[in-house]
This record gives structure tokens, C-alpha cells and sequence, in this order.
């Protein structure tokens, strides 16, 4: 039923072996920014929860960024789609709709992991040092799950690559600002707060800040992006279903 994903997994693994340089610098420019300007600049001397802000900001930043990188699969798709025309080559091929997706899936979690690995580093030449524990790695490979399974839902409705890039202004930047990752969303009216409970990110950035600073996550966090996820997950499936046909 999934034969073949290996194949459209390492098609992607691929790609990101020749660009490794490149996407390793873009990976570090803008979360170096935002730590710099934001973590040491402005809130050198602020406490939030009991932490610094720039050990408040990194768990942020570490859920922002597998949330924009495991979304960034949307973009090879869509390059696959309507430039190379690969996505006509893998209609024709023996590949099921669901091992398609799961190796694009898992190529986005994985570029989404490698560029979580470079923020570590970033924060520890900051000096912030996180707890890696299970609940960490788990929080952050579910959300990678969320949104690389969104990514290919959008990849598949878009007609056009400025299509994805409108989409990208109303799904990803407000979950980038107001998912947590960069205020506590106490601060926010409360209406606010019940609006931004819907975004996946806000259960990610609380999951991983918990499991960051050694305590124990909400396990609701988990159920709900292990839920989105799957949901994610079939509506792709689907997707590209009524794409192929």
C-alpha cells in the first residue's frame, strides 16, 4: 500500500545533500536575528516565567522553525508541480497516493530536525542550554508532522506558486507572531487566548518551552497535535488523490 515512499523521501534527501551549504546558512541568518535582537538586545534584562527571555525565546524560536522548514516542503512540491513536472511522473508511477505523501511528510520533518539542530547550537553559543528530553523531541516531531502534512495539502489546492505564496501570509506568518512563540499568550486578552488555543503552533511552543525548561507538558498538547496531524495526514492522502485524477 506504501511502496515506495523510500523513493520520494530520498528524492528529497537528495536535494537537501546539494543545497546543505546554502539551506544551513539560511537556517542560521534569521534565527540568529531574532536572538540577537529580541533575545539580547531588548530582553537582556527581562524575566519571563521565572527565565530569561532568551531562554524563553529559544524553545519559541525551536517551534517556529520546524514549523516554517517542515511547511517548506510545500515549496519542492510546488516546484515539482508546475516547473519540473515530476508530480506527472509519479502519476504514472506504481506509487499509492498515501506512500506519496508519506515520503514528502517525512522529508519535511526532516529538514524541519536539521534546522531545529542548528538553533540548538545557535542558543548554546548564547549560552542557553535546553533539556532535551523525550517530551521535547516528541512535541517537536509531532509538530513537524502537523505541517508537513499541511504542506502538501496546500501544494496540491494551489494553481499557481503565487497561490502558495498568498496562502503562506494567512496560515503560517500569524501562527509565526501569535503562536507563543515569542510573548506568553497570557498577556492577551482572554477571547484572544481561547482564538490562539486553535493553532497547532501554540500547543507546540507551550509543549516544547515545558519540556525545555525540564517540566512536564500538558499531555492535552500531544493529543491535539497527534489529532491535527492525522487529520492533516488523510486530507493530503485525498488531496492528491483529486489532484492525480
Amino acid at each position: 500500500m506504501i511502496r515506495g515512499w523510500s523513493a520520494i523521501y530520498l528524492r528529497e534527501v537528495f536535494i537537501v545533500r546539494r543545497r546543505l551549504l546554502k539551506l544551513i546558512l539560511s537556517w542560521t541568518v534569521q534565527p540568529t536575528l531574532y536572538m540577537v535582537a529580541f533575545g539580547y538586545a531588548l530582553g537582556r534584562h527581562v524575566q519571563v516565567e521565572g527565565h530569561t527571555y532568551m531562554e524563553f525565546l529559544l524553545p519559541g524560536l525551536v517551534a517556529m522553525s520546524s514549523m516554517n522548514q517542515s511547511y517548506r516542503i510545500a515549496r519542492e512540491i510546488n516546484f515539482a508541480r508546475f516547473y519540473w513536472h515530476i508530480f506527472e511522473e509519479f502519476q504514472v508511477a506504481p506509487i499509492s497516493n498515501t506512500a506519496f505523501v508519506l515520503g514528502e511528510v517525512l522529508a519535511g520533518m526532516t529538514r524541519a530536525l536539521m534546522a531545529v539542530g542548528v538553533i540548538l547550537l545557535l542558543g548554546a553559543g548564547f549560552g542557553v542550554v535546553l533539556s532535551h528530553n523525550l517530551y521535547f523531541w516528541l512535541a517537536l516531531i509531532l509538530n513537524s508532522f502537523v505541517f508537513a502534512s499541511l504542506a502538501v495539502i496546500v501544494a496540491m489546492v494551489v494553481r499557481t506558486h503565487d497561490d502558495q505564496g498568498m496562502l503562506n501570509n494567512f496560515i503560517i506568518t500569524p501562527m509565526a507572531f501569535l503562536g507563543g512563540t515569542f510573548f506568553p499568550l497570557e498577556q492577551l486578552p482572554i477571547l484572544a487566548q481561547k482564538i490562539l488555543y486553535f493553532l497547532p503552533l501554540t500547543h507546540a511552543s507551550k509543549a516544547i518551552r515545558a519540556a525545555a525548561f525540564g517540566q512536564p507538558p500538558d499531555p492535552r498538547s500531544f493529543l491535539i497535535l497527534a489529532g491535527v496531524g492525522i487529520f492533516f495526514f488523510v486530507a493530503a492522502v485525498h488531496c492528491v488523490n483529486l489532484a492525480r485524477d
